[in-house]
């Protein structure tokens, strides 16, 4: 994009500010996002919204901006600087919609930028996990009164274990011999653990665990730090939709847990780090404990483990697949990625008593 294509897109929206200059920022892997500075110094995120990911990117839009809305009123006795720093701020069109539509189709939305902020894309000691942990346990805290029904499904069975296993069976009929035969011990393993895999689908089906606001992308560099390096601001709030605390829990844990890359070929680095784990429960539980049930704290552990088996399933799906969603290196990339994240959940499996203790020792402690 030019710096006239944006300054055009830029001025769709309401605002009195005058554009400058435009950075692109390469953290993202799905939307084309851009950092806008005007002539006041002020900054905004320009963001293009990937309609080929993303297929109802009005729906999307609205729960960002619901959810952004509902946050503020939850805030609302925070100074004024203070809550625009804890919760994302959304600039609407000229025409009073929070997204413009180009000529090309693609779909566009400003936030303001917060200045001042930090982001980490990998843990490395206990007081980042732990502020991680408070941080996405207030997100989920302060929406536990927002009835997720009313969001879009933006990705649809997106972490719904029997589409998932449905989609691995399709792969299994379709493979070339060969990739089979590479992938057989996984395969085994998809296979031994797949009742304890649909635990979590199983009570989320018969509504024994309540349906909530989940954010669905809980990596690390999802959340805004201050310069003290406390917990600021939850971000990335593309795929909020409806979904059970055990999702956003468990892809939290499997990321910052992890000991190695996701795609570190050398099994022996990866391992589970018991005691980050500890810290981001402390802190995730120090503001959810009172919105949670008996039902969800008792399986939190349950929800790591399933998560990190969703992404070792998928991976191994596309490997499959000869790998047509996930961009690789080389030609055995989804398989090793699948076998870091089952060598994960074998790790996570020898300290998995002594997960479910710390739980449920650290609840005593709040109430």
């Amino acid at each position: 994009m030019t710096a006239e294509q944006l300054q055009f897109i830029f001025e769709k929206f309401d605002h009195i500010e005058v554009f400058k200059t435009f950075e692109e920022l390469s953290s993202g892997h799905i939307n084309d996002t851009y950092l806008v500075t005007t002539e006041s110094d002020r900054q905004f995120i320009l963001q293009r919204i990937n309609d080929g990911v993303f297929k109802d990117v009005p729906g999307l839009i609205a729960n960002k901006v619901s959810v952004s809305k509902h946050l503020l009123r939850k805030l609302k006795d925070l100074p004024e600087d203070e809550l625009k720093r804890r919760v994302l701020t959304f600039v609407g069109t000229k025409k009073g919609i929070f997204y413009y539509q180009d000529q090309e189709g693609n779909f566009w939305n400003v936030m303001v930028y917060i200045e001042g902020s930090l982001t980490f894309e990998t843990v490395n000691n206990e007081e980042i996990a732990y502020e991680g942990g408070k941080l996405f346990g207030e997100f989920l805290n302060l929406t536990s009164d927002f009835d997720a029904r009313k969001l879009t499904e933006v990705i649809p069975n997106f972490h719904n274990m029997a589409f998932r296993y449905s989609q691995f069976d399709t792969a299994m009929k379709e493979a070339s011999g060969q990739r089979i035969e590479q992938a057989k011990d996984l395969i085994k393993l998809v296979e031994d653990l797949k009742e304890e895999m649909h635990i979590l689908q199983n009570l989320k089906d018969a509504k024994k665990i309540k349906l909530r606001v989940t954010h669905n992308d809980t990596k690390i560099s999802n959340a805004l730090f201050d310069t003290n390096k406390k917990g600021l601001c939850v971000i990335d709030t593309d795929t909020v939709m409806p979904g059970i605390i055990h999702y956003d829990f468990g892809d939290a844990i499997r990321t910052i847990c992890n000991t190695a890359a996701e795609d570190e070929k050398n099994l022996e680095k990866v391992n589970f780090n018991l005691q980050f784990y500890k810290a981001y429960v402390k802190g995730f539980l120090e503001k959810t404990n009172s919105s949670l049930s008996t039902l969800e704290i008792k399986y939190l552990p349950l929800g790591a483990k399933t998560m990190t088996f969703i992404m070792a399933l998928r991976f191994l799906t596309d490997f499959l697949n000869d790998d047509v969603y996930y961009k690789t290196e080389y030609p055995e990339h989804n398989l090793d990625r699948s076998k870091n994240q089952f060598k994960l959940i074998e790790s996570l499996s020898e300290q998995f008593a002594e997960m479910e203790d710390y739980n449920l020792n650290f609840i005593g402690t709040l109430k």
